[in-house]
């Protein structure tokens, strides 16, 4: 199960409405070892796509010494679906390599960047199994 404040999922909606049409993608980070998300971490989408988003490898690899400095793991990693439901794709399934990570993801594809219903589910990717997961909103 994922526990998550109300702020960080406002968050995660916010950017991934601001980045309509485009994909958003980012991180929440949390302590080491924690289930405990905490840090929002909004990331570009070096792809600049519609129907696919990628971290930029120099922002990956800042993203990683800071959480290492801040003794900090990656509690979820999020991004949206602006055309399609709220689930991984084989490409999103093919590149999950955080087995302790949720990763959530947001449609916006009834309404875009404006307010409105939007998709919010989280899910366990490990070994290319996917296993949707409940959500407590705190």
């Amino acid at each position: 199960m994922l526990r998550i404040s109300r702020e960080l999922v406002d968050h995660m909606v916010s950017h991934s409405r601001t980045d309509h049409p485009d994909e958003a993608c980012g991180v929440i980070a949390g302590p080491a070892g924690s289930d405990n998300p905490q840090r929002f971490i909004p990331m570009l989408n070096a792809a600049r796509s519609a129907t696919f988003y990628e971290f930029e490898s120099s922002d990956l690899l800042k993203l990683y010494r800071e959480l290492d400095a801040n003794d900090e793991d990656p509690v979820i990693i999020y991004h949206s679906h602006t055309a399609t439901e709220a689930y991984p794709s084989r490409t999103d399934i093919s590149y999950a390599s955080e087995p302790f990570a949720h990763y959530v993801l947001i449609s916006t594809r009834e309404t875009g960047n404006q307010d409105g219903p939007f998709e919010f589910r989280s899910y366990r990717i490990v070994d290319g199994v996917v296993t949707e997961e409940e959500i407590e909103i705190i």
